[in-house]
């Protein structure tokens, strides 16, 4: 690589590593391969390397995938001039990747995405929630148990609650029955929640809608919420399980596909049937920059009624990129493919 010459560093945690550190700490090899599916996108991703290179030399670029295990090293030596960092996946407890933009702040160097802090925050869903109602967006207000006992009781619901683990992402721990009718259920859920994973879990009032996620990507510096992509995600149930997200995605993604059993959500613009709702949805964006310095790479996720009531149900700093949705977003809001899209924003920021 020529001296000095603009470099992206993409930091991913793998699929692999990540499971074989939870299998050392004492969980089950079949939890952990679960928990670890989070980080599928790495997987994924991995495939498109030699594109992502291509892409970035022809914006006279390098490219350098760096495993999060490496990282510390390769940072502590990078150029700040002319270094930038990409950090794939998020995560402060079951995941590492909130580590690599601190690591990034500490030798210095530019990153792509919200600040180390906003990686922490938005991995606990407890704690997010109840500072995205501190800002007054529409989240549902949330209890917290640990093994069958309350932290925090939930609100009461006539519509019933919906339990999720609270530091898990990718539908980790979400089954067809974590919509429940009484509490003692959701109990229940809390132990075996701790059981397979040792987390603690979420219970929300249930909220009826439609799931609609909106994608984020800053091409340029100065890209503002006119950029947010808003689909409806229509799976063909009413909420997404563990059991569908690993049938989308890594290596257990790939089965699901050679065995005919993938099948992938349909994504319909709400600007199309629900515009004033689409408005409301840019405008809560919109606060999530302001109020959380949200930034660059993003997603929302929300569930969307007919009367155009929006309930936000989370954010993630580290939206998944190789995925579907995220691959129609460039493609609709940029007319990139997702390589060049990623080395296009690169290059905006390293000029």
């Amino acid at each position: 690589m020529p001296r000095n010459q603009p470099r992206l560093i993409l930091v991913h945690e793998p699929e692999r590593a990540c499971c074989e550190r939870l299998v050392a700490d004492g969980h089950e090899p079949e939890r952990a391969a679960e928990i670890s599916s989070y980080l599928a996108q790495s997987t994924d991703l991995a495939g498109e390397f030699d594109a992502l290179a291509a892409a970035c030399d022809k914006r006279g670029l390098a490219f350098a995938p760096v495993e999060l295990d490496e990282a510390a090293g390769v940072l502590a030596g990078a150029d700040r001039e002319a270094t930038l960092v990409w950090t794939l996946t998020d995560g402060v407890a079951y995941f590492r990747g909130g580590a690599a933009p601190a690591l990034a702040r500490l030798n210095g160097l530019r990153t792509i995405g919200a600040d180390d802090s906003v990686f922490a925050l938005c991995q606990d869903k407890f704690r997010s929630g109840a500072v995205l109602d501190a800002l007054g967006l529409p989240v549902p207000r949330a209890g917290l148990a640990r093994d069958g006992n309350w932290l925090v009781a939930p609100p009461a619901s006539q519509a019933g609650w919906f339990v999720k683990p609270n530091r898990l992402g990718a539908k980790i721990g979400i089954w067809p029955d974590s919509r429940v009718d009484d509490l003692g259920h959701a109990l229940e859920l809390s132990r075996r929640v701790f059981a397979h994973y040792r987390d603690d879990v979420v219970v929300q009032p249930y909220v009826a809608g439609r799931n609609v996620r909106a994608s984020f990507l800053g091409l340029k510096p100065d890209t503002g919420v006119e950029a947010l992509g808003i689909a409806f995600v229509e799976s063909g149930g009413d909420f997404q399980t563990m059991a569908d997200s690993l049938a989308l995605y890594g290596d257990t993604g790939v089965v699901a596909k050679a065995a005919g059993t993938y099948a992938e959500p349909e994504l319909q613009p709400v600007a199309a049937s629900q515009p004033a709702a689409d408005r409301a949805i840019r405008a809560m964006a919109q606060k999530l920059i302001g109020g959380l310095g949200l930034k660059d790479v993003f997603s929302i996720d929300l569930r969307l009624e007919a009367d155009d009531t929006v309930h936000l149900i989370e954010f993630e700093v580290c939206p998944g990129l190789p995925c579907f949705d995220f691959r129609a977003y460039c493609a609709s809001q940029w007319g990139l493919g997702l390589a060049d899209a990623m080395a296009e924003t690169a290059r905006t920021r390293l000029g």
